[in-house]
């Protein structure tokens, strides 16, 4: 048995509605607009969307790529040499490397 589902326009109740996602501040928000209203939306947004800056993609970074002070670096560099662990003085410690001193160390 073949189901269909049908998207209503939250504004007017027009069937042939799409989703839309949209956010202001921190909230986000989803609403299903007919092809007409969603041009309404845009043409509200558009003076507003015309002066902002539009914002990149990009994740924010994790903790696994957070920046360790000269102090901490040091430590892992003597605990991997001290589990046989190949570290440079100085330079980048492998993720791998620095995973495992955090395993062993918490």
């Amino acid at each position: 048995m073949a189901k269909s589902l049908i998207i209503v326009d939250d504004i007017d109740g027009t069937a042939g509605a799409k989703s839309y996602t949209f956010a202001l501040g921190d909230d986000k928000y989803t609403i299903d607009l007919s092809p007409e209203n969603y041009r309404g939306l845009q043409d509200a947004l558009a003076p507003y969307i015309k002066a902002a800056t539009k914002e990149s993609g990009k994740a924010p970074r994790t903790e696994g790529g957070a920046r360790r002070g000269p102090v901490e670096l040091q430590k892992i560099r003597e605990w991997a040499a001290s589990q046989g662990l190949e570290v440079a003085p100085k330079g980048r410690i492998k993720q791998s490397v620095v995973d495992a001193y955090m395993e062993a160390n918490n």
